[in-house]
This record gives C-alpha cells, sequence and structure tokens, in this order.
C-alpha cells in the first residue's frame, strides 16, 4: 500500500503532463531509459510519470520520475517507505530530508482484505479512493538518483477510520495547500504529517461512475 494509482487526464492534470513532456531530463535521456513517459490511466510500480518536486533553483518544477527503489538485497522495487520511520532508514532518510516529492494522482487503489473460514486472507473488491470532495490527490513522497535518474517512493500511514476496513495503511495525502511546503527542503517535514487528509471518499472500482475529465467528481461513499 499504495501499490496503484489513476491518472485521469484534467484541466488541473493537463498542464503537469505537458511541462514532464517538455523536461530537459526526460528529452535527454529518453533513449538510455528505455521507457515511455505514462501521463494517463492506471500507474504501477516502475512506471515512469510526473512528479513535482523542488529545483535547483527552489521554484517548484516538474519531473519524470521512475516508481520504486532499487534496495540490495530485494528481488522487487520497493513502492513504498513508512512515514513515522523513514527518517531513521537509510535507504530513505536523505530523501526524507531534503529530497521529497509529490505525485499528482486522480485518486489511488486499494484491495479490501478478505478473511476466510480458514483464516487465509484474500484480496476482496478493487476500491477507487480520493479526498472528499478533492479534484486531485496528491500523494507524498520522496526521491534519490539511481543509475543517473530520479526515483521515487510514496509514504504511507496509519489509515483513517473511514478506509481501515480496507488496509492497516493508506499513502500520506498532501492538501493543495501544502504541497509547495512539503516540497521545500527548509520546512521540517514533520510539521505536515499531522495535516494529512485523511476524510476520504470511496467506491467499488466495478461500480465506479466518475465523470468525463475536467468535471467534478460525484459525491462518493
Amino acid at each position: 500500500m499504495c501499490c496503484r494509482y489513476y491518472m485521469e487526464m484534467s484541466p488541473r492534470l493537463r498542464p503537469i503532463v505537458e511541462a514532464a513532456n517538455r523536461s530537459r531530463l526526460y528529452r535527454s535521456n529518453i533513449a538510455r531509459i528505455a521507457k515511455p513517459l505514462t501521463t494517463e490511466g492506471e500507474i504501477f510500480p516502475d512506471m515512469l510519470v510526473p512528479v513535482l518536486a523542488s529545483s535547483r533553483s527552489g521554484t517548484k518544477a516538474v519531473f519524470p520520475m521512475i516508481w520504486g527503489y532499487r534496495v540490495q538485497g530485494l528481488g522487487r522495487l520497493v513502492a513504498n517507505a513508512r512515514a513515522e520511520t523513514a527518517a531513521e532508514k537509510p535507504s530513505f532518510r536523505d530523501g526524507w530530508a531534503t529530497h521529497r516529492c509529490v505525485i499528482p494522482a486522480s485518486w489511488y487503489y486499494e484491495w479490501e482484505h478478505v478473511t476466510a473460514p480458514s483464516g487465509r486472507t484474500r484480496a476482496g473488491e478493487k476500491y477507487a479512493i480520493m479526498p472528499r470532495g478533492a479534484e486531485m490527490t496528491w500523494l507524498g513522497g520522496i526521491y534519490r538518483m539511481e543509475d543517473g535518474y530520479p526515483h521515487f517512493v510514496i509514504l504511507t500511514r496509519e489509515p483513517s477510520e473511514s478506509v481501515a476496513f480496507l488496509h492497516d495503511r493508506m499513502p500520506f495525502i498532501l492538501s493543495e495547500a501544502d504541497v509547495d511546503r512539503w516540497i521545500d527542503p527548509n520546512v521540517n517535514p514533520h510539521v505536515l504529517l499531522s495535516s494529512a487528509l485523511t476524510d476520504l471518499a470511496f467506491e467499488k472500482e466495478s461500480l465506479r461512475k466518475f465523470q468525463a475529465p475536467g468535471r467534478e467528481p460525484p459525491s462518493l461513499l
């Protein structure tokens, strides 16, 4: 958790996508990384996607980044980091201190965990989740350079009451007002943890009826 999110093209997302496509980092490395820039649809770890971070001049900018850290000794990508302990972990502490980012999404996905009579847990229904009344979902993350290209992970926290039935973790979600502060390396990230958005709306993906891109989503459960 979180291992999937969705980008739906909208007037809010389009400028971010266009900036990523124009990025000098992407255009100069497109052949070397051999990955297309994914700007719409369901997003999985190891994809190259638009991410917001602070530029060298200290201004907010859009960078193409790959989702997931490659950690020595693990045979899989690490997609998430716990916000509570990121500052202490060798793989995450530098990112937590000075390399924070925000991943723009329309919503994220989670699967309900169902316990069978035998006691075994299996994945149940897939849910689309977003902050109640929001147009965008701003996922807090951190990043680092791997082989000359930025990779990011999404931070997670304990779930709010509304989605605790789905999973014991949820993404760290920022309000739009806190996006600039989160990516500012001079801001103490701990002060923003308590202002994370936790009032979430959700519905089963099989029943999802979001309106056309650019329109307000309907009221969810």
